[in-house]
């Protein structure tokens, strides 16, 4: 019978992240689970002795907070198989109204503490598993592929992401066996709009019938699709791919995203081969 894996979950205290840490307790691994309200996982430390949740504070804008939870990771349960860099936030805004700083702080979570996060996760599947290896799990979004107004800057934290985590799979020695996987994730009924600090529209962008004006009335009507899934049904997705001896590097999860990404990746080939000529007589 094989070990537990131990899971390092960040942002763990509703949506993705918490749906992936009930179901690692309940598939009987290890969940370390990190948030900034460690008291809003009392129900499950009620219900999962210390040797199966160890409940951390973690704030991922703070790189010794992320150094300390690897570390008290390590120490309780000597290894991490398995990081799930959930941690994020969005701001719903134009980009010519969104104030600097929202936009600063938004990239110090979702890319700058993202990034954080790998680094640490690399280190301990690197230098303190034994033998080595991991899966670092980034959760990033359909939005990548479709560039949503109002979501500008959450989109491009996202594709920041995106982009850091290819480099940094590219430059894995593949002896360490540490596999990275960015998960593109579309529709859930997840409390979306509850991590998503909201701007006041610029008055340049109210009119009904420009996208910025009719994406905010649609997230503001707060209903989903019929058929829409469930975060805990992504979880089971997420427990599988880390399961994969070759996982992929990227992993749209939901129809939208499939569908999303499917017309994103045609219409970019249609674009290259439409004017592929115009670069045929620029060698010197």
């Amino acid at each position: 019978m094989s070990s537990p894996k131990v899971w390092l979950i960040t942002g763990s205290s509703s949506g993705f992240g918490r749906s992936v840490t009930e179901l690692v307790l309940e598939r009987g691994d290890i969940a370390v689970a990190t948030l900034r309200t460690p008291e809003v996982l009392a129900d499950l430390t009620a219900k999962y002795s210390s040797e199966k949740l160890l409940v951390l504070k973690l704030d991922v804008t703070q790189p010794e907070e992320i150094t300390a939870a690897f570390d008290a990771a390590v120490a309780k349960f000597g290894r991490i198989d398995v990081v799930f860099n959930n941690a994020g936030y969005g701001v719903l805004g134009e980009v010519e109204g969104t104030p600097e700083e929202h936009v600063r702080a938004l990239f110090d979570v979702n890319f700058f503490g993202a990034t954080n996060v790998s680094k640490a996760a690399v280190r301990v599947f690197r230098d303190v598993n034994k033998p080595q290896g991991g899966r670092l799990l980034q959760m990033s979004s359909v939005s990548v592929y479709s560039g949503p107004a109002v979501l500008s800057y959450y989109n491009a934290s996202k594709c920041a992401l995106e982009g850091m985590s290819e480099g940094l799979a590219a430059e894995l020695d593949p002896e360490w066996n540490i596999k990275i996987t960015i998960i593109e994730g579309g529709a859930f009924t997840t409390s979306l709009l509850q991590n998503f600090v909201l701007t006041q529209p610029h008055p340049a962008y109210t009119k009904p019938t420009l996208a910025p004006a009719q994406i905010r009335s649609y997230l503001a009507n707060g209903t989903l699709p019929p058929g829409t899934p469930s975060p805990a049904r992504a979880a089971e997705v997420m427990c599988k791919i880390a399961a994969l001896e070759d996982p992929p590097l990227h992993f749209p999860l939901g129809r939208d995203t499939v569908h999303v990404a499917k017309k994103k990746l045609a219409g970019l080939l249609e674009n290259a081969e439409a004017f592929a000529s115009w670069s045929d007589d620029l060698a010197a």
